[in-house]
């Protein structure tokens, strides 16, 4: 597809509700504790902090395309899960022996608003947190649950997130090709987006062949996902450090961002192809994914 910048679709009238069950679950799985328990507050600041909530929204519409009821409990769990393991990470990556990042969502790092252990304890009990809350999601059946904790450790371990940061922190600064990037932004970033979309199969309870169309377009969501946060590194504006790949081997600085916008796109076109195939009666998804890329691909054209 090639108008993601040109004509995003808008999704702005369903959204909001949808935000706000999110945080509201959120706020009610993480309560508010005394000021004393600083692990407990860092894990809802790392959270709950404004932040564009992309992986739990695309859960929650992929599923309601795929027919379920977006307003399901259970599916509202599952989108929570999967923001607490995405907030674990960023807080993770942050941390200085990490990336060693300032700014996260527009505000100080979790590691230096509380510390460097409390950041690596909150993240360890969000982590936690999450598989618990798929764990008790009992408005699913045992088996989907047992299927999404399935997918959510192999996204996060030590063949997907785990292994992407092992990768990038080891091999980000030395001359790398376009492949061996490709398979670090396929741990970093897919494998994640992956898990959310099988998670949303599983509660709609999609088959197998659905589901495999969602892993491809998972596949080029997250390259063009990091595709785009590599294009606006240099940016300021973004709540997060700028220039933090100056001096690392990314598909911008080995092809510059011309050629980088061209693959971006070309993900774009093949991801919107895999998900009119696995959600051919429901456009929710399709739209959130138009109106995000197309607000994000305006700051760079």
């Amino acid at each position: 597809m090639t108008a993601y910048a040109d004509k995003p679709l808008s999704l702005d009238s369903e959204l909001p509700a949808l935000i706000t069950a999110l945080e509201t679950r959120l706020d009610q799985l993480l309560p508010e504790s005394g000021e004393r328990d600083r692990v407990n507050v860092a894990m809802r600041e790392g959270t709950l902090a404004p932040g564009k909530r992309i992986r739990p929204l695309l859960l929650m519409l992929a599923a309601q395309d795929l027919g379920c009821d977006a307003g399901h409990s259970g599916l509202l769990d599952l989108a929570c899960a999967v923001e607490m393991i995405h907030a674990a990470s960023l807080m993770l990556d942050d941390i200085p022996c990490m990336d060693n990042a300032l700014l996260r969502r527009g505000r100080p790092t979790i590691h230096r608003q509380f510390g460097e252990n409390v950041a690596i304890l909150a993240a360890v009990a969000l982590l936690s947190k999450a598989f618990g809350v798929v764990a008790a999601a009992n408005d699913l059946p045992s088996q989907a649950r047992t299927q999404a904790v399935a997918e959510l450790s192999a996204a996060v371990g030590v063949q997907g997130l785990v292994q992407g940061q092992y990768q990038d922190l080891t091999e980000g600064n030395d001359t790398r090709s376009a492949d061996a990037i490709f398979t670090t932004n396929e741990l970093k970033t897919s494998m994640l987006f992956g898990a959310t979309l099988q998670m949303a199969a599983i509660a709609a309870g999609a088959a197998p062949d659905v589901r495999q169309k969602l892993r491809c377009f998972a596949l080029d969501l997250g390259q063009a996902f990091q595709l785009l946060d590599d294009l606006v590194d240099g940016l300021a504006g973004t709540g997060k450090d700028m220039n933090k790949d100056a001096g690392k081997s990314t598909l911008v600085s080995m092809l510059g961002s011309e050629a980088v916008q061209q693959r971006l796109h070309h993900h774009l076109r093949r991801a919107d192809e895999h998900l009119a195939c696995a959600c051919d009666q429901g456009m929710a998804t399709r739209r959130f994914m138009h109106a995000w890329f197309g607000q994000k691909l305006a700051l760079i054209s």
